[in-house]
């Protein structure tokens, strides 16, 4: 970074800061979901099996959770920019590979280019937090929820350029379900030269600057990542519980939103209506990230993380009890699902900005990442032995018990507050 603390300007690097996440949040989003639609039907047709149809999306989740540790270890490094633009451009040879495994018919190739597109989806996920790296205590969760916001974009603009990864497939004569992926290859290497382009200087290395941090310091010689995310949320209970309040949050919401396309088609609700309720619980996702981190910011972290885990309960409560197929109870239990998960995660992610210490903060913060996808990678895996064993109702309830995990959380990070 060039340049003293006293020679930038703190509040217009927090607000370029932010509006560059923006952009690239809304972008990255789109390299991320244009090929969801499509990625299960590519696994199906390589395989020649059903039951291999989930691998590809598996496979991501996995490499989400390895992306996020490795990246937070290059960002303590090197700054969030340069890992902000590893994690696109690994995303796009992940893009590309699946190109490749539909041309040349190879379940090892796809399975390959699913892990590294995983990175894509860790970039999204700790964009949130290179928003909190120079704000103050008193807009630091509105500031993170701005770029949960733009998440909105992408997920909805993406899976609806299916149709134009078809063209884009006939045009370059490679296979149908392909052509969403290379569409997301482009897009991702965009998201990462507007990041290299306009993250600059590096808001975290500013604030490491900022804290009199030295980079020997940042690098650590407090041992690996595990032991400084350890000994944080050792001295710091809250923090520990906001951890365990994102991971509950965001099993319970995957292990249901997974399943409830099956609960409704046995029900003959049609596709386009499970396409719209899926919609409407992306909306409650995102759409209203802002309202949550205004009101983490007036009324508190803990109250808010303590209602998401509420309206969670709620929303549990009516997808449960409600019949298959389309219903009201559907409708509104996937809505307020959604908003349950973005009150819990905008709350308990600005909890472990708020609390840990700047040398330990992307150890904690890739580490806290790291744990949500692993977390919904168990929740996936039992959500279909659950369903398949006792029925959707049940998994309402074993989803329950880990909303009810997120109030206990977050009325913990209120006693240590």
């Amino acid at each position: 970074m060039t340049g003293t603390v006293e020679q930038v300007d703190l509040a217009a690097l927090q607000r370029r800061t932010v509006r560059t996440l923006v952009v690239s949040q809304a972008i990255g989003a789109v390299g991320v979901t244009i090929g969801v639609a499509t990625a299960s039907l590519l696994a199906r047709d390589i395989s020649g099996s059903e039951t291999q149809a989930g691998l590809a999306q598996t496979f991501q989740v996995l490499g989400t959770a390895g992306a996020a540790y490795a990246l937070a270890r290059l960002m303590r490094r090197r700054g969030r920019r340069v890992g902000l633009v590893t994690g696109y451009l690994v995303g796009a040879a992940g893009a590309v590979l699946a190109v490749v495994a539909g041309v040349v018919d190879s379940m090892a190739v796809l399975l390959l280019g699913a892990l590294l597109l995983g990175a894509t989806t860790a970039v999204n996920n700790g964009s949130r937090y290179a928003a909190t790296d120079l704000a103050t205590e008193a807009h630091r969760a509105r500031a993170l929820s701005v770029v949960v916001w733009a998440t909105t974009i992408g997920a909805v603009a993406g899976p609806n350029l299916t149709g134009a990864g078809g063209s884009v497939a006939r045009s370059l004569g490679i296979p149908a379900l392909t052509g969403g992926f290379a569409i997301g290859s482009v897009v991702l290497v965009v998201a990462a030269a507007w990041v290299a382009w306009r993250l600059r200087p590096d808001p975290l290395l500013v604030a490491q600057q900022v804290a009199g941090v030295s980079a020997e310091v940042a690098d650590g010689p407090g041992g690996r990542s595990w032991t400084r995310s350890a000994a944080v949320v050792r001295d710091v209970p809250a923090v520990g519980a906001a951890v365990v309040a994102m991971a509950c949050a965001h099993a319970a919401m995957v292990t249901v939103m997974i399943m409830t396309p099956l609960h409704m088609e046995h029900g003959g609700a049609h596709l386009e209506v499970i396409g719209f309720v899926i919609s409407v619980h992306v909306l409650g996702m995102f759409a209203f990230a802002p309202v949550m981190g205004w009101a983490a910011d007036r009324f508190g972290r803990s109250a808010v993380l303590v209602a998401g885990g509420a309206v969670l309960l709620v929303s549990l409560a009516l997808c449960g009890s409600s019949p298959e197929g389309s219903s009201w109870q559907i409708f509104t239990g996937l809505f307020l699902l959604g908003l349950g998960w973005s009150a819990a995660t905008v709350a308990a992610s600005t909890v472990v900005a708020d609390r840990t210490p700047v040398e330990a903060r992307t150890d904690v913060q890739g580490t806290s990442d790291m744990a949500m996808a692993l977390t919904a990678a168990g929740g996936g895996a039992l959500a279909g032995v659950i369903v398949g064993s006792l029925g959707y109702a049940a998994l309402a309830l074993f989803a329950a018990l880990l909303a009810l995990a997120v109030v206990v959380a977050g009325a913990v990070t209120g006693r240590h507050g």
